[in-house]
């Protein structure tokens, strides 16, 4: 793509384009999922739909530094920003969405990351994007979100004698 239509169209998305693709009711909806989700293993789970890139991120695409990398860059951003690292058993896991890109990218935490391989992320990144594609927004997320879920009970079960605390917001961030 030409460099200069890349930085145009990252410039003209702003924080509305990610309210109008998740808007209020449906971003409360997502996260109840994820406060329900939460209560059932001890991970931590964050998503991110950001319309587009910082212009910083933007002049690094280009030969050396690929957009998928770019992209996986701006995710591991968040995944520090929002103190996923940080959590009690190292399990948080961000689901991030760049909608200027179509890109879409899984961060888990080094104890997850450890138990589940690249190859899962991946099926469950496509299956997420083929459900965007087909206009299933609210669909592909919460489907997305059960299947990390799965994965969260599956290595990370919650002690039910003893649940652990919320660590972080299970909120919608729309930037």
């Amino acid at each position: 793509m030409n460099r200069w239509w890349r930085l145009l169209k990252h410039r003209w998305m702003d924080r509305h384009d990610s309210a109008r693709a998740v808007p209020d009711d449906m971003a409360e909806r997502i996260a109840r999922r994820i406060t329900a989700s939460e209560g059932r293993h001890t991970g931590e789970v964050r998503l991110v739909v950001e319309a587009a890139l910082p212009t910083s991120y933007l002049l690094r695409i280009g030969p050396e530094e690929p957009l998928p990398a770019v992209v996986r860059d701006r995710a591991l951003a968040w995944f520090g920003r929002l103190r996923l690292w940080d959590t009690e058993h190292n399990n948080g896991v961000l689901i991030y969405l760049l909608l200027a890109e179509h890109a879409i990218e899984f961060v888990a935490d080094r104890a997850l990351a450890r138990q589940v391989p690249p190859e899962t992320w991946q099926a469950i990144v496509d299956r997420l994007s083929a459900r965007l594609r087909a206009g299933g927004f609210e669909d592909g997320l919460t489907q997305a979100l059960e299947e990390v879920s799965a994965l969260l009970v599956q290595h990370f079960p919650s002690d039910s004698a003893a649940p652990g605390e919320n660590e972080l917001p299970d909120t919608v961030l729309r930037v």
